[in-house]
């Protein structure tokens, strides 16, 4: 106990000693570069010396503020889109921020199918020559595990352009493109992303709290507090510091050729609420329009108590994040020989009961091979439709079928869909991929026909229908889409079967191209 409380006074030491600076030093999103959300009141704060007065312009619109236990916040009026502004704060010093827009501003977050770079993206080739947007921005979060919410990060804005490009989140470059494209403002990426995370490290320990089934999450960061070595963590923060103080000199100088300083190994490791703590509450409460997520691969083994941890990370986020339900677009995860499908539901019954969010589907951009399929674009492009329909109010269809209903007549089954769009097809050949069952719920391979709006299943081995399952494995084998070219989610009509998480079973480890990890995707 006396460790832990250690580590604990440790952490909290580190984040007073952090924001009891003697200069004016704004938190790191406000630097050259930025975009900043229009249309809202847009937060703005730092650190400084006890009681200064820090004062802060933006194109003619200037704001003030007290520095009180070495913190300062102000908020700027709603502004319209544009730029370039200068953004200056300042008190005894002043800092300048050059180079800054109004736009739009999206959180990119996840695991590894986020953090995958365009580096490694299947049309890289072709399209960095192109990717000549000054206005798209990418913040690039450092990575930080923290026991306890940080109020500071270390990150830097990044221009689009074809030298540059390959750093960008893939799915959020795409993203962020075809939203620059669609409405013709300026686009701002916050890239907070770390391979081989489950959904448990990115909610925040009040959130778990709310949960009893998830309560054995919070034993897991005793766990982790227990075995850290106190030394280590007594460490950090100055290796932190002279990290942070390296990092700007490097900014500064900008020399080409100069490797980039690398951060010290946070000893805090993948403990639950730690990546909640060290890469979103630092970000918190930056004006945002929304976020894209693509997330779920490391809660595979649990894909029924996903239903319960996904849905409250989303809303977790909303209320810390104190801008109402803000539109929280995800990806289904890709078709790969170890995802099972169960975990695909999860995602899809999170779409269908928390309001203003929209899924992604991948079902056709997978790799059964490689957890980390090279097709990227089609992932942007889905989560951009989304946000254009949703967000941006154009009218257009932006998911593919989305199973709505079954009623049952005779030896048929008849299902309904939203999202059909100018009408559902049976991509390249007769439709496929579904199975039916009694009340055996002995599944067999079915015929399915489109019926206007609807789809007809059956099988003559089952008299009197109770359910119908569509793309039921690991790797689906369907091909429902609508004319929009948009393809269905996998589903079941008998989710509620499902009750408790199975233990996995033991297999042989993949190969290291396949395993889901940071290391593997390439580097963002």
């Amino acid at each position: 106990m006396k460790t832990i409380q250690s580590l604990t006074i440790l952490l909290v030491i580190f984040v007073l000693s952090s924001s009891a600076k003697a200069e004016v030093e704004p938190n790191a999103l406000f630097s050259d570069n930025a975009v900043l959300q229009q249309n809202v009141a847009v937060p703005v704060w730092g650190t400084a010396k006890e009681g200064e007065k820090v004062t802060v312009t933006l194109d003619g619109d200037t704001e003030t503020a007290l520095a009180k236990d070495g913190k300062w916040m102000v908020h700027l009026k709603p502004h319209k889109a544009g730029g370039p502004f200068t953004l200056t704060m300042a008190g005894e010093n002043t800092i300048t921020a050059n180079n800054v827009l109004v736009g739009e501003v999206w959180v990119c977050s996840g695991q590894s199918n986020m953090e995958f770079s365009m580096r490694g993206a299947s049309n890289m080739q072709t399209e960095a020559p192109t990717a000549n947007y000054p206005n798209l921005r990418m913040f690039m979060v450092d990575r930080v595990f923290a026991f306890t919410p940080l109020t500071e990060e270390t990150g830097s804005w990044v221009v689009c352009a074809p030298s540059t490009v390959g750093q960008f989140s893939a799915v959020g470059y795409f993203f962020g493109r075809d939203i620059l494209k669609a409405t013709g403002f300026p686009v701002g990426m916050i890239h907070s992303s770390v391979g081989g995370t489950g959904a448990q490290l990115w909610t925040s320990r009040s959130g778990l709290e709310k949960v009893p089934e998830l309560h054995g999450y919070l034993d897991d960061i005793a766990r982790g507090q227990a075995k850290t070595n106190p030394a280590e963590v007594s460490q950090y923060p100055q290796l932190l510091a002279d990290y942070e103080a390296k990092l700007r000199e490097w900014s500064e100088k900008n020399q080409p050729g100069t490797p980039k300083p690398v951060p010290p190994r946070d000893p805090v490791g993948k403990a639950p609420t730690s990546l909640f703590n060290g890469m979103i509450t630092p970000l918190m409460p930056y004006a945002i329009k929304g976020t894209i997520w693509y997330q779920g691969e490391s809660n595979n083994q649990k894909p029924f108590e996903y239903r319960t941890l996904f849905p409250l990370l989303i809303a977790d986020w909303r209320e810390k994040w104190g801008e109402g339900d803000f539109p929280f677009l995800f990806v289904q995860i890709a078709p790969y020989k170890d995802d099972v499908p169960e975990l695909r539901e999860a995602q899809f019954l999170t779409w269908k009961k928390t309001p203003n969010t929209a899924m992604a589907v991948t079902v056709d951009v997978g790799d059964a091979l490689n957890i980390h399929p090279r097709q990227k674009e089609p992932v942007g492009d889905r989560l951009a439709l989304a946000a254009r329909a949703l967000v941006y109010g154009e009218k257009i269809e932006y998911s593919g079928p989305e199973y709505d209903s079954m009623k049952i007549d005779g030896n048929k089954a008849i299902l309904s869909f939203t999202h059909t769009g100018s009408g559902l097809v049976a991509k390249d050949g007769p439709l496929k991929g579904f199975t039916i069952a009694g009340s055996d719920k002995n599944f067999v391979d079915a015929k399915a026909e489109i019926n206007g709006n609807t789809i007809v299943v059956s099988s003559d081995q089952v008299a009197s229908p109770v359910a119908v399952r569509y793309g039921w494995a690991n790797i689906p084998d369907g091909n429902l889409w609508n004319k929009e070219g948009l393809p269905a989610s996998t589903f079941r009509t008998d989710p509620e079967s499902m009750t408790q998480d199975t233990p996995p079973q033991k297999k042989p480890a993949p190969a290291a191209p396949n395993q889901e990890s940071s290391t593997n995707a390439p580097a963002p």
